[in-house]
């Protein structure tokens, strides 16, 4: 397990992530005041991949480089705020999840080791009944 690899690979989703919020921001906040530059932005996300947060900036730097200078600066920021209890509501949120998904397969496992007994005693009182008739 490469574990530099992965957090490499985790903070670039991030940041594409938060590229997408910030897209997201910027679009609502225009919406009200420039509503033609929130049709174009809306279109231009639309047909960009935002998935890449680079490559969208990169890209929307080519068309609209105030807007990308824009969607960064507001990246940026949401970046600074959530840093600091990112880690430990992720690390928590797993361990959450991963206690409920344990929880749900113990209880699949226990009904499904319990209902063949239930069969079978069923099976045995239906013969019992018949055989005292």
């Amino acid at each position: 397990m490469d574990l530099k690899r992965i957090a490499k690979d985790t903070a670039k989703t991030l940041s594409s992530y938060l590229t997408y919020q910030a897209m997201r921001t910027v679009l609502a906040q225009i919406s009200e005041t420039n509503p033609p530059l929130a049709l174009w932005l809306h279109r231009f996300s639309a047909k960009e991949v935002v998935q890449d947060g680079e490559a969208y900036i990169h890209k929307l730097f080519q068309e609209k480089p105030d807007l990308a200078l824009r969607i960064m600066v507001v990246r940026e920021h949401i970046a600074q705020e959530v840093v600091d209890f990112l880690p430990e509501m992720v690390l928590s949120d797993i361990q959450q999840a991963n206690m409920e998904h344990r929880r749900q397969h113990l209880e699949r496992i226990t009904q499904l080791e319990s209902s063949p007994s239930h069969e079978q005693q069923a099976t045995t009182e239906s013969n019992l009944d018949n055989s005292s008739s």
